[in-house]
């Protein structure tokens, strides 16, 4: 079985999306489900999963090198998790000081 959640995503944005909301951003492999996508974090995180979408993020070009050559960045998928309030995910824990 392939593995469906690649990394938790960690940028200013979903840090304050998961303190805000309990929103939580994963990327994922390109071909997993909402369903698939739901029942791993439930069992890894051991949470329970309110709401799931997903967004496919475009591949872009950029211009790089010393003869300007075009380089195509990858096609990812990600994954916005919101789990039921009271429930926390300890990979996001940044306590504010």
């Amino acid at each position: 079985m392939k593995k469906l959640i690649k990394r938790p995503i960690i940028t200013e944005k979903s840090l304050a999306l998961a303190n805000q909301e309990n929103i939580y951003t994963f990327e994922v492999d390109y071909l997993a489900s909402k369903t698939q996508i739901k029942s791993l974090v439930e069992t890894l995180f051991e949470v329970e999963v309110e709401k799931i979408n997903t967004v496919i993020s475009p591949s872009k070009r950029r211009r790089t090198g010393s003869k300007r050559l075009l380089k195509l960045s990858p096609v990812y998928k990600k994954a916005l998790v919101k789990v039921k309030s009271g429930q926390k995910i300890e990979l996001f824990d940044v306590s504010e000081q």
